[in-house]
Parts: C-alpha cells; sequence; structure tokens
C-alpha cells in the first residue's frame, strides 16, 4: 500500500523530495520512501510504534504528536505526504472532549497549510461505512483540498482500497483506480549475458537486502551526516549457516 501511495502522489523523478507520514508506526513506510530515494518526517500518536522504529534504525525523523491536534510545521514544507490506515481514527471520539469533525478538519486545514502549493497528500483509509467516508471528504474539501477517492479493484472483497488523493491550490485529474479495467501483461523472459549486472527489481530498484541495496543505504545515510561504518568486500555478503 505504501508503493501505491507514493505512485499516487505523482512526484518528480529528477529530484529528491521531502514527504510527511502520517500515523508511520514502526517506519515501514519511511523505508520505501527512502529506497525511492526521498527524504521523510513521520508522526505517530504512539510512544511504542515509534521506539520500534527507533530501534531499526529508520532514515526518517518522527514526532510523537497526535494528529487531530494539528501538523505542527512550517507553512509549504513538505512536496507530499501519505498515510496508511490511519485517518479513520479520526472519526472515534475516545475523549469527551473530542469532537470527529472539528479534529478532522483541524488535521486537513494544517496539512494543507504544511504542504506546498500544487502537491498532493494520498490518503489510505478503512471507511468503516459511507457516513464516515462522507465526514473524512467533506472535511478535507472545506479546509481547500480537491480530489477525491480513487478505489483499486472495486470489486473485490479483499483486494479493495480506498486513497484519497488530495491537490493543493490546483485541481488535478484524479488517478485512475486499478483493477477498473481488463489489461494484458507480456510474459517476462530471461536474458544470459557475460556481464555482471546489478540485481534490480522490474521498477529498477535494488533488491532489499542485496550488496547494492545496502551501499545505496549506506550512501544516503552519509548524505544525512550519520555515522556509517566503511565499505568493504564484506559488505552484504551472507554469512554461511553454522550447525
Amino acid at each position: 500500500m505504501s508503493e501505491r501511495a507514493v505512485e499516487l502522489l505523482g512526484l518528480p523523478e529528477d529530484r529528491a523530495c521531502l514527504l510527511l507520514d502520517v500515523g508511520c508506526g514502526s517506519g515501514l513506510s519511511g523505508d520505501y520512501i527512502s529506497e525511492e530515494g526521498h527524504y521523510w518526517i513521520g508522526m505517530d500518536i504512539s510512544p511504542a510504534m515509534l521506539d520500534v522504529a527507533v530501534e531499526r534504525e529508520v532514515e526518517g525523523d518522527l514526532l510523537l504528536a497526535d494528529v487531530g491536534h494539528g501538523i505542527p510545521f512550517r507553512p509549504g514544507m513538505f512536496d507530499g505526504c501519505i498515510s496508511i490506515s490511519a485517518v479513520q481514527w479520526l472519526c472515534n471520539a475516545d475523549k469527551k472532549s473530542h469532537s470527529p469533525p472539528k479534529r478532522l478538519y483541524r488535521f486537513f486545514s494544517t496539512l494543507y497549510t504544511a504542504l506546498a502549493r500544487g502537491s498532493r497528500a494520498v490518503l489510505q483509509l478503512y471507511p468503516e461505512n459511507s457516513e464516515q467516508l462522507e465526514l473524512i471528504t467533506a472535511q478535507a474539501m472545506r479546509a481547500g483540498f480537491t480530489g477525491g477517492m480513487v478505489v483499486d479493484y472495486p470489486n473485490s472483497a479483499k483486494a479493495k482500497k480506498f486513497f484519497l488523493c488530495l491537490f493543493v491550490g490546483t485541481s488535478g485529474t484524479l488517478p485512475k483506480g486499478l483493477g477498473t479495467e481488463c489489461a494484458s501483461e507480456e510474459p517476462h523472459q530471461a536474458k544470459f549475458t557475460n556481464e555482471r549486472t546489478r540485481f534490480r527489481n522490474v521498477k529498477g530498484k535494488s533488491v532489499k537486502k542485496s550488496r547494492d541495496w545496502i551501499l545505496e543505504k549506506k550512501e544516503r545515510r552519509r548524505r544525512q551526516g550519520k555515522e556509517v561504518r566503511a565499505d568493504t568486500k564484506y559488505t552484504g555478503r551472507k554469512r554461511r549457516p553454522r550447525f
């Protein structure tokens, strides 16, 4: 879902962007953002989940905060925002002082301010019913966003996913949902050459945990000013199992 959310952001391919991950949890979505060459800041209300993210040594910065109180960043700071299965929780009134419409509006209005003009926010969510979906969408539009709902695999009970795709300052064309039309897939063929090539996935990225993936991750951390061990011939080499 993280990959799909980032895809729907429509980010430029020629530069790195700064993204906000709302409800980042243990940083799994952030891992994908980093692999794509972008930077990110994650917000979450759970200290335990953020502790896991710290233990995992994620590359993004982390903030303990309740997004129902607003997004505490300067105007136009982010090039985009994603959220995986988090926004629907703002519809719950966990305390007597909680008003779901007010908390949603506070979230969307401050998010709108924190995003750069022309950017997008893609929020994947699991609405309980149509009324909850209407409440979330109405507060987003009230805050100034345009856009709408992108539904992937609408005819599938298990694979169906809702993505609220929001535009800042401009009315963009809403992306098409996956599974809305039949697409023919071409068979992949294996190529054998005498060249030593990097292991890449179908999107041209290094396969996770491969030597190239590790070297790329270490280089990103060096650019961020973090202390990283020197590269050696043993970097990324798998150890033989011991019996």
